[in-house]
């Protein structure tokens, strides 16, 4: 594990200025000519600099803050990553909430202006569509009610943190506080920061659960192209998880004592099911593209997370590896930290490193003096939309007329007049069609899933329809305590009492001890339905669709040191189909899992593992939608020598997506024309691309039927499985030579696949000199969708990097300082500051930086030191 160096100051010039997927970013175009040049004068005398340099944080020296009680120590390493040391829990986070605050206080007030739907208050009237849909959420409202609902001693942890952050900005102000705000008061200079709360933390929980949702896309996907295909094209459009062919997470399901019970020793795993095995073959040094092993995880949001048995590593304590996939941001998502009580005791017991959110107390991924946990999303089903009947202000609950609950909130407009919204509620949440065009388009063509009549489902009574949103994370949670009781657990009993109060996102959670045990744990609050299994909308007016309440925490999928040596989650199936409760149609369709497990015993045959082994796993590019195609396209010829020469750099790939191999350039343009041509290209009824993981599967299932009618386009005058193969490879040769020139040799992946490092707010504001300021250079990468290195792109709008391994650790259980970690850009928020994006690089490599956790191993890398004290 390698340290990286630190990056340049300077940015890049020609930092990428292509758009960002909607619902990934909020882009701002608020900003006029003007603004342009009055930045352009502020670089020209120099003052732009000053100011930059204003908001960096102070790192060495002493700083008397009110509101301490204690001294406490902030130690920075080279990545300026810090360590924090306090004599109480309570000076711990204040202090957590100073240093966040220091970091990343522009990122912290734009999440909250996010979360409770105010960012016309910072941006104008350009962000009043996506005031309207959050404040309709009501994510703001629900935090505040969490809060109220928290114990004392856990409202004191956030209270304590919300007091650092306010000490911070006590002393700073405008661009004092971050560079961002000079550049806002160019459009809106009214703007002053507010105070920082408890519910501006738990707020961002929120956010981080609607960006973990799971399968709406997918209900809303087949809800709007339902008029347009039969039910046997949905079915097959829309395939179950291949349970056949790739594994689940939890093939065999421990039985423990319930949760606060005694376990009157050491918990025993008890099974009922045999565990899934997965086989992988090679021929003549090529992967073979076996239909077995072929699919992908697609280009949305996601996760690895797998924990090795001290029985199979060279240690002989356990190994757990992580890195979720999320949106790309500038800066990255999250914050590396540690957080030390100089005396670990009952009123101070936290010894706890990893990552967590800006604005947000505590460590969310990590681990203590005692465990490890890793996260990944769950995929389970935790959103329904109902279809509802309205009149007027009521609307048709079996067979009557109810009122429907209505709030009017008022949205603030920078320059511009304030907007009266009237939100409306039915029994099951918000109606949200109105806010977005894909659920007005589901409300004025209404299909549900226990029938099959449009316009006016079956029982359906008098009324216009509407679309409401039945979602988990509307309804106060304990997510916020579970925060602080996995910082502090020690052993399984205690981590499984914090996934109880992980209720909402839904995550699969990894586990591993200095003792040698492993483990998992399915958390949240996952529904019980009624009729219908949520895939597409519900008949609101009828009862009988509603949710009858939540699956028990003691009956979720649980496991406890299996005999197989190992955990493997990567957002495939948990468990089996004969689990008796209803989870999800839309898992993850399992490609990574299988790949990464058989990683794993591939290694553990040729020796015991390694924290490098976790590493080189992590970063695997092996790309099996490209092992198919290569496959069917094998002795394939289409006549053209162009392509014919694109198609044999297939025959002696290694089906790996390397950044530099010319190969896995074309092989994933091939993919996309295929795709194209199969499902949009002449269609009079397009098929989404969003999953491309489905669409593999889908894809794959016609390879073996040349039969079907998806082979024919009248539109693109192909008739047939050949005419398609030899149409969508020529396709691929002439859109790959007009990105990267005619000469094979000169394509690479890497390049075409870059991901653009862009502000999550002024660098998409149209406005060059300021976007130059923000952005950074696109970075070419390996990987991309069905990899575990899972570099996702979206079909149909290029190939550049849109989500990523936001983070990576291997965390060693014998010995945490010989653990790693990374994530996408650095610690700082502040652009120019030398930790803005000095890990990028590292990530890129897919290498990871020595993590020190020991008092002794913080002090060696320390190298700046800031003493916070108790004002006078």
């Amino acid at each position: 594990m390698l340290k990286p160096s630190p990056a340049s100051d300077a940015p890049d010039a020609e930092a990428s200025q292509r758009r960002r997927p909607l619902g990934r970013t909020i882009g701002i175009t608020v900003y006029s000519v003007i603004a342009g040049l009055v930045v352009i004068a502020l670089i020209a005398v120099g003052t732009v600099v000053f100011t930059i340099q204003r908001s960096f944080p102070q790192l060495d020296g002493e700083i008397a803050v009110a509101g301490l009680t204690g001294e406490v120590t902030v130690q920075r390493d080279v990545l300026g990553i810090p360590t924090i040391t306090a004599d109480t829990s309570e000076d711990l986070f204040f202090a957590q909430g100073f240093v966040h605050a220091q970091d990343r206080f522009w990122e912290m007030d734009f999440r909250r202006h996010v979360t409770s739907g105010r960012l016309a208050e910072l941006f104008g009237e350009s962000q009043l569509p996506t005031d309207r849909f959050l404040r309709t959420l009501g994510w703001r409202e629900v935090a505040e009610q969490e809060v109220e609902a928290l114990d004392e001693t856990t409202l004191g942890y956030y209270e304590a943190y919300a007091a650092g952050v306010n000490a911070f900005l006590a002393e700073n102000t405008g661009a004092d506080a971050s560079f961002e705000y000079a550049v806002l008061g160019l459009q809106n200079s009214e703007y002053e920061i507010e105070p920082w709360t408890p519910a501006d933390s738990v707020a961002w929980l929120k956010a981080m659960a609607w960006d973990l949702r799971s399968n709406i896309e997918e209900e809303t996907e087949r809800a709007v192209i339902a008029s347009d295909f039969s039910p046997e094209q949905i079915r097959e459009l829309y395939p179950a998880y291949p349970y056949d062919r790739n594994p689940v997470i939890v093939p065999s399901i421990s039985t423990l004592p319930a949760v606060g019970a005694s376990s009157g020793g050491t918990e025993s795993a008890e099974t009922r099911t045999a565990a899934a095995s997965v086989d992988w073959a090679e021929v003549d040094g090529v992967v073979a593209a076996v239909s077995a092993l072929v699919g992908g995880v697609g280009e949305g949001i996601g996760s690895n997370s797998w924990v090795v048995s001290g029985d199979l590593t060279e240690t002989g304590r356990p190994l757990l590896a992580n890195d979720p996939h999320l949106g790309a941001s500038l800066p990255s998502v999250w914050h590396q930290i540690g957080l030390s009580c100089r005396a670990t005791t009952p009123e101070c017991p936290f010894d706890v490193a990893g990552f967590g959110f800006s604005g947000v107390p505590g460590v969310i991924i990590g681990h203590n003096d005692r465990i490890a946990w890793g996260f990944t999303n769950l995929t389970t089903d935790v959103t329904d939309l109902y279809l509802e009947k309205i009149e007027g202000d009521e609307y048709w609950r079996d067979g009557e007329l109810v009122p429907l609950e209505t709030r009017t909130e008022t949205l603030k407009v920078a320059g511009g007049e304030d907007e009266e919204l009237v939100i409306r509620s039915t029994v099951h949440g918000p109606i949200i069609s109105g806010l977005t065009d894909d659920y007005t388009a589901i409300a004025e063509d209404p299909w549900t899933g226990s029938t099959r009549e449009v316009a006016q489902p079956e029982g359906a009574p008098d009324g216009e329809y509407a679309v409401s949103l039945r979602w988990t994370a509307l309804t106060p949670a304990t997510t916020p305590s579970a925060i602080f009781t996995l910082n502090r657990a020690q052993n399984f009993a205690d981590f499984r009492a914090a996934a109880r109060l992980f209720t909402v996102p839904a995550q699969n959670l990894v586990y591993a001890d200095v003792d040698g045990n492993i483990g998992y744990q399915t958390p949240g609050s996952l529904p019980i339905r009624g009729d219908g299994d949520g895939s597409m909308p519900q008949p609101g007016w009828d009862s009988a669709y509603d949710w009858q309440g939540f699956i028990p925490f003691d009956e979720l999928p649980v496991v406890y040191n299996p005999d197989e040596g190992y955990i493997v989650t990567a957002n495939n199936a948990i468990v089996g189909k004969d689990y008796p409760h209803f989870l999800t149609r839309d898992w993850d369709y399992g490609w990574r899992a299988a790949r990464i497990t058989d990683l794993l015993e591939r290694k553990a045959v040729n020796g015991p593992l390694t924290a490098a082994d976790m590493l080189d796993i992590q970063s695997d590019d092996l790309f099996f939608l490209g092992l198919r195609l290569s496959g069917a396209y094998a002795e394939f010829e289409t006549g053209d020598e162009g392509a014919d020469a694109a198609l044999d750099l297939l025959r002696t790939w290694d089906a790996q997506n390397d950044a530099d191999s010319p190969a896995a350039a074309y092989a994933n343009v091939l993919w996309e024309e295929l795709a194209q041509n199969l499902f949009v290209e002449g269609r009079e009824h397009p098929v989404p691309l969003t999953d491309q993981a489905r669409l593999f599967l889908v894809v794959d299932g016609l390879l073996d039927d040349p039969e079907s009618e998806w082979w024919t386009n009248d539109a693109l005058d192909v008739d047939g499985q050949e005419q398609m193969l030899k149409r969508s490879a020529i396709d691929a040769y002439e859109r790959l030579v007009q990105l990267q020139g005619d000469n094979p040799a000169r394509w690479n992946w890497g390049s075409l696949h870059a991901l653009p490092l862009v502000s999550d707010t002024f660098g998409s504001s149209g406005i060059a000199p300021i976007e130059w300021l923000f952005n950074r250079a696109a970075v070419p990468v390996g990987g991309g969708s069905s990899v575990v290195n899972a570099t996702g792109w979206s079909m149909g709008e290029g190939f550049e990097t849109v989500t990523v391994p936001s983070m990576r650790m291997v965390i060693d259980l014998a010995d945490f300082d010989a653990s790693g970690w990374n994530h996408l850009t650095g610690t700082s928020g502040h652009t120019f500051h030398p930790n803005y994006y000095d890990q990028t690089e590292t990530w890129r490599k897919a290498e990871l930086t020595p993590w020190a956790f020991s008092r002794a191993a913080v002090d060696e890398a320390t190298t700046n030191t800031l003493t916070l004290t108790p004002a006078s």
